[in-house]
């Protein structure tokens, strides 16, 4: 009798001859290299750091593609957003200390996110390790400590051995459900000293699946087959999971209206006669949903934006399909299922039993025209045009990456997406800098195609550093930088809570020029002739920067009791 445990794979004779004749000069470097090709892995960010020159002298003997930006944390949004275009954990390399927690807020953003990220870290030698204060360059009493709070889980290496299997456990917890970054750290002297070990192969690269149980999907089916009103938010985890496919035939069969979180655009066609679209920051979107009988809540853990600033009370049944563990009934009472979003659909897509309800698109059209109003009657003709053209520029096949800035909150509201995995922002962990590096990303994973980033002034300082990245790899990027001379939303918030506001002005250099000066083509542009100017910068090979000189509202709240 042979039993599954008994299998083992045998080596090719291929695989036998570099087993026992490895060539020489291979290091702890060339065994992260070849267990990351091993895995698939085509492209790698990050910076050359002294204790990290074994791994990056060891992508000198190898085939991966190396995109080096100019700042840790811009390397690691750049490692997300290829991780989110691509679905694969993008490896990010870093060097000990300052480099390794330079990367820390990027890091917090994929976590946010779901994002899936590698990141590998050296560490001060071996000699240096345990906490004593040996006085190395770049030393900390535990490094891991930093980043155990971040990330989703930590993989500590103390040997060459262990260098294969680490690096391929940490690659199934970034791709395991839910996505997230993961932790690598590699002491110097185990990357650069000689290696004996046999030239690493091949790996397993399937992550674990998470499906839902059976009992709990039975249970949302009923309720949901017999429900008078349900309705459903998708949230990010729809578009992690792939599943905007299976949302849309659930929603079909049950007629029951979608709105999508600012993590899940794209989830649920924008123009469908079911979907709110992405209106969840209005109450009159939050009182349809709270008028549920049955709330059906995918991928999404009815965090602060979410939830309308935490307005959000639902009175109805709340269904909640979460791969988080830690995020279901985080903030509501649900009947839980911790499973895939794509996988937990198609559970309900087997057991759910069809809906008639002519009504719904009527009630939908209700609620959407109520928000018009509501918008329209404020006065904001400004900032709805210049969305507008911005979706207009932009081809619809094209992905857009937005900073933490007046028009991309308007954005997380007001713009059409045109599909899952085309809209991506910094709304998971809220940090500044993000839309242009994590645009770089995009485009090294899909060169066909041309990305665009938003950012504010403020932002773009952040990441101005990463037009010299952008011109050395010619990547396709246009950038929008919407310039109001400062930290715009800041000075919204804080005039509004205290009459005036405080350390949000900024002297800013010429955005034109220094782009230019990057060799990136750059144009001054106004409200009118944005559609037109963007369109060309995207439609032209390469990077190039928009400007756009305008101070833009924001539509007013409903989540402070006024509507």
């Amino acid at each position: 009798m042979t039993h599954d445990h008994d299998l083992v794979l045998r080596p090719t004779p291929a695989q036998t001859e570099a087993a026992l004749n490895p060539p020489p000069g291979r290091t702890g470097g060339d065994l992260v290299v070849e267990t990351l090709a091993g895995l698939g892995v085509t492209t790698v960010f990050g910076l050359p750091g002294q204790h990290a020159l074994g791994m990056f002298d060891a992508l000198r003997r190898s085939d991966l593609r190396y995109i080096g930006l100019r700042v840790e944390n811009n390397a690691g949004f750049a490692a997300d957003a290829y991780g989110r275009i691509t679905g694969e954990a993008a490896p990010l390399l870093l060097s000990t200390g300052p480099g390794a927690l330079t990367s820390l807020a990027a890091l917090q953003e994929a976590a946010a996110a779901s994002a899936p990220v590698l990141a590998i870290s050296s560490q001060v030698p071996t000699a240096g390790l345990g906490g004593g204060r040996h006085g190395y360059l770049h030393e900390l009493p535990d490094q891991a400590a930093s980043f155990r709070g971040v990330v989703k889980s930590v993989h500590i290496v103390r040997t060459q051995s262990q260098i294969p299997s680490a690096i391929e456990a940490a690659w199934k917890s970034a791709l395991s459900a839910p996505h997230g970054p993961v932790w690598v750290e590699i002491p110097q002297d185990v990357l650069i000293a000689e290696t004996a070990i046999p030239v690493v192969t091949g790996g397993d690269a399937f992550p674990e699946e998470l499906p839902p149980r059976p009992e709990l999907t039975a249970v949302a089916a009923d309720l949901l087959s017999k429900a008078a009103r349900p309705v459903i938010i998708a949230g990010g985890g729809v578009v992690r999971a792939d599943a905007s496919g299976k949302l849309k035939q659930l929603a079909e069969r049950l007629q029951a209206p979608v709105v999508t979180t600012p993590g899940g655009k794209g989830a649920f066609p924008w123009k469908h006669p079911l979907s709110l679209q992405s209106w969840i920051e209005d109450r009159h979107t939050t009182d349809f949903l709270e008028d549920a009988d049955v709330l059906l809540v995918v991928g999404s853990g009815l965090g602060e934006l979410s939830s309308n600033y935490h307005t959000f009370t639902p009175r109805g049944r709340v269904l909640q399909i979460e791969a988080d563990l830690g995020k279901l009934e985080s903030n509501h009472p649900a009947l839980g299922i911790h499973a895939d979003a794509r996988l937990a659909l198609q559970a309900l897509l087997e057991t759910v039993s069809e809906r008639q309800d002519p009504g719904a698109p009527e009630r939908v059209r209700e609620v959407l025209a109520k928000v018009a109003d509501r918008i329209a009657a404020q006065e904001l003709t400004l900032e709805q045009d210049v969305l507008a053209s911005v979706r207009r520029a932009l081809p619809a096949s094209s992905p857009s990456f937005w900073d933490m800035t007046i028009l991309a909150y308007w954005a997380w509201s007001a713009f059409d997406a045109k599909g899952p995995n085309h809209m991506h922002s910094a709304q998971g962990a809220g940090g500044l800098g993000y839309a242009f590096p994590a645009a770089l990303g995009a485009a090294a994973a899909d060169p066909t195609r041309p990305v665009l980033a938003v950012s504010g002034d403020g932002g773009a300082l952040y990441s101005i550093a990463e037009l010299a990245t952008a011109r050395q790899y010619d990547l396709n990027v246009t950038w929008l930088i919407v310039d109001d001379g400062g930290y715009g939303i800041l000075r919204e918030y804080m005039n509004d809570a205290f009459g005036e506001a405080t350390a949000t002005e900024l002297t800013r250099p010429d955005y034109v020029a220094l782009a230019e000066s990057f060799g990136v083509p750059g144009v001054r542009t106004t409200p009118e002739n944005l559609e037109q100017d963007l369109a060309k910068a995207l439609a032209a090979p390469g990077p190039s920067v928009v400007l756009l000189p305008a101070v833009l509202r924001m539509f007013a709240p409903t989540h402070l009791g006024s509507d």
